[in-house]
């Protein structure tokens, strides 16, 4: 690696500290998918990364540090990082845009979108993750098992995108409305796409989710009549579906609801805009790309007949170190942000979009939540229907908390 040519440019990551044997460490992650890796850095690695932005040679990052702290870091230590760096995909560079390539040929090649986390987040052998499934509905903390039939028609549903380890009651309570509300052909499932769509607010994938129930096929009839009203190319950002897991988790449980063999079909929308509008002061209802995917989605919903629901997988709120707070999360940090929680799930539950994404301005989004996106498509392209919250839950770990809930939009049969 030549001085003044190579300059090494870290990717977009994830970083959160973790403790290992009573030592802080740094962990990377990839939110992108391209790589399952985390890697663990010393927090004094953390300065010589920042540096890496791709206009500094190694030379150069050592005199930066020598400058700042009159230490001079072995050349050989720098290699080896960059090294490892390259070699596990989290740098920007040739190794990385091959991995890219071979990923998207893959993806584009296949005619399923293969269950990604698989063996990984769930059990990938069918019996044994049914039993799983069936596990997280056991009162006192899940809902009972699914029972008849009512005559309730379910227009939407938001549920959780945490594992089901950490969030599997709340995902019970909300597909036991699902498995007792009437008959749905077609669940229109919005996704929270961590990693970004590239400046685009939607991606679709004709592809069937597989699952080890089997694969969930796509309503192709509603996708294709969606694609040809939406302004823009709905499939632009298609492979950003390869490895996003909210979409995946809600697949992983219609399936295991209509194991009998009921057809039930999706139409799978990752979802990636309202941070986005937040950030540059803007308003989604007043951005044509988003206003017309989702009017385009309704049209659609009007003319092409089937018994719908929206379906948003969207967790809540994100705090403590691993997203960049200084300290751990007391408990009465947990008693503040549940009343937050509920107070803006009051809002969700009246179908108050304006409301939604108003109360989430205000306070600039300060718990970092992750489903708004989702929530905010859900609720401007849902028809009236009463919203009633079913459960909420924390997974209340001091360096990282996450929150959730289920709510069920439902009406009367006709």
């Amino acid at each position: 690696m030549g001085d003044s040519g190579n300059a090494p440019c870290l990717r977009r990551v994830e970083a959160f500290p973790v403790t290992v044997e009573g030592r802080e460490v740094i962990c990377l992650r990839d939110p992108s998918g391209v790589t399952d890796a985390v890697l663990t850095v010393s927090r004094p690695a953390v300065e010589i990364l920042a540096l890496l932005d791709g206009t500094r040679s190694l030379l150069d990052v050592q005199a930066d540090i020598m400058r700042r702290h009159g230490t001079l870091v072995p050349r050989d230590q720098l290699e080896a990082l960059v090294e490892t760096l390259d070699r596990h995909f989290f740098l920007e560079g040739p190794r990385l845009e091959a991995e890219r390539v071979r990923l998207a040929t893959a993806f584009r090649d296949s005619r399923i979108r293969r269950a990604a986390h698989a063996g990984k987040a769930y059990n990938s052998d069918a019996e044994a993750l049914r039993r799983d499934l069936d596990a997280l509905f056991e009162p006192p903390e899940g809902p009972g098992p699914v029972g008849p039939r009512d005559v309730a028609v379910l227009r939407g549903l938001i549920a959780p995108h945490i594992d089901f380890s950490r969030g599997g009651p709340a995902y019970a309570w909300a597909y036991k409305a699902v498995g007792e509300a009437l008959d749905v052909d077609c669940f229109i499932v919005f996704g929270t796409a961590h990693g970004g769509l590239d400046g685009l607010p939607f991606a679709a994938t004709p592809k069937p989710y597989d699952t080890p129930f089997g694969p969930l096929p796509v309503d192709d009839e509603v996708l294709e009549a969606l694609a040809r009203r939406a302004p823009g190319d709905l499939f632009a950002a298609e492979l950003a579906h390869r490895a996003e897991h909210s979409i995946e988790f809600q697949a992983v449980c219609l399936r295991y609801l209509h194991r009998d063999g009921r057809e039930v079909r999706i139409v799978p929308l990752l979802t990636s805009f309202v941070h986005e509008c937040l950030a540059r002061g803007l308003n989604p209802a007043g951005e044509p790309a988003v206003a017309g995917v989702l009017d385009a989605l309704q049209e659609t919903m009007a003319t092409v007949p089937r018994r719908y629901c929206l379906v948003a997988g969207a967790d809540l709120a994100h705090i403590g170190p691993w997203f960049g707070d200084a300290t751990p999360v007391s408990r009465a940090q947990l008693a503040r942000i549940e009343s937050e929680d509920r107070t803006l799930l009051s809002v969700v539950a009246r179908g108050d979009v304006d409301g939604f994404f108003a109360a989430v301005a205000r306070d600039g989004d300060s718990r970092r939540i992750c489903g708004l996106s989702p929530i905010y498509a859900l609720l401007r392209t849902l028809p009236a229907a009463e919203g009633r919250l079913l459960h909420y839950g924390q997974w209340p770990d001091p360096q990282g908390t996450v929150t959730f809930a289920s709510v069920a939009f439902v009406e009367d049969a006709p």
